[in-house]
């Protein structure tokens, strides 16, 4: 067994099939194939199970992978080593932020660390899923939830506050919500999951209370949620973070300050894979993102209180 037979199985599991590890090598299936035929072969036992879709390691595949990618990691850092002498700091991050956070809180970073590294590529994508996180094209995922999973690193980047909230307008003709079960009969304006019952857990004293939400309108554009509260459309149920200003200024008003609320978490996190390899780029990206994120936490207090009486 030689290096260059070994990063080829790296390569093979990490794809999932051999097509796709094909296309990002850049060879045709059969030569893939016949590699991986010529490796097991002169090893005498079988490293991966194929399928009619995806390939599965088995037990001393998945050993040898382990290895593979270990030492695979250590020569792109050697390689990044080099190729950065006497040079600014270079490379490539793809992260996945969600679209309110993202674009509302998280967009000035990005753009003060753009500034700084201007040698870095930065591919940000914007959107909320959960499910397949940390697919291939990403390298870093921040999102909000109760837990973050359990074979992901996950980085604490601060709390996230949701607030009860209605125009001033509205407040004056419909009055606002002012137990928790208004929510339930009040026109709701909120984010929900597709396919997924919307929930808000709710805490007053520690203790967890949890009602059932139909919202009338729903996006997960949180931007565009904003401009529907302001329009005097319904009660909003977003996070602070987007309506504090409007909340100062007296253009809107909130209810149910007593509680603290929650749709789909409490926390936001920072999410990578625990044995991917960091690039310095990557790893600057991280140092500067969890940094800002402390700052952040430190200056902004939880939304003032503006409750229409």
């Amino acid at each position: 067994m030689d290096l260059k037979s070994l990063t080829l199985l790296v390569e093979i599991i990490d794809a999932g099939n051999l097509s796709e590890a094909a296309r990002r090598l850049k060879v045709s299936r059969a030569n893939i194939s016949y590699h991986l035929s010529r490796l097991e072969q002169s090893i005498g036992l079988q490293l991966v199970r194929r399928t009619t879709r995806r390939i599965e390691p088995t037990e001393i595949g998945l050993r040898l992978y382990e290895h593979g990618r270990a030492i695979r990691n250590e020569l792109l850092a050697a390689q990044e080593s080099v190729s950065s002498l006497g040079q600014s700091l270079q490379g490539r991050v793809r992260v996945s932020v969600p679209s309110g956070y993202g674009q509302w809180v998280m967009a000035d970073w990005l753009l003060d660390f753009k500034r700084l590294y201007p040698g870095i590529v930065l591919d940000v994508m914007f959107e909320n899923r959960v499910e397949d996180l940390m697919r291939d094209e990403v390298d870093i995922a921040v999102r909000v939830m109760s837990e973050p999973p359990q074979n992901l690193v996950a980085r604490d980047m601060g709390v996230l506050r949701y607030v009860a909230c209605v125009s001033a307008a509205y407040a004056q003709e419909h009055g606002v919500p002012e137990q928790l079960s208004d929510l339930r009969t009040a026109p709701l304006i909120t984010a929900a999951v597709v396919g997924r019952q919307l929930r808000v857990a709710a805490y007053l004293d520690e203790e967890r209370h949890e009602v059932l939400l139909e919202p009338t309108l729903i996006s997960e554009n949180f931007l565009f949620l904003r401009q529907a509260v302001l329009a005097g459309l319904g009660v909003g149920l977003v996070p602070d973070y987007l309506v504090q200003d409007d909340v100062r200024q007296g253009t809107l008003v909130t209810a149910l300050d007593a509680w603290r609320l929650s749709i789909f978490g409490t926390n936001m996190y920072m999410l990578y894979m625990p044995d991917h390899h960091h690039t310095r780029a990557t790893s600057t990206f991280i140092d500067f993102m969890l940094a800002r994120a402390r700052t952040a936490e430190v200056d902004c207090a939880p939304c003032p209180s503006n409750t229409h009486s």
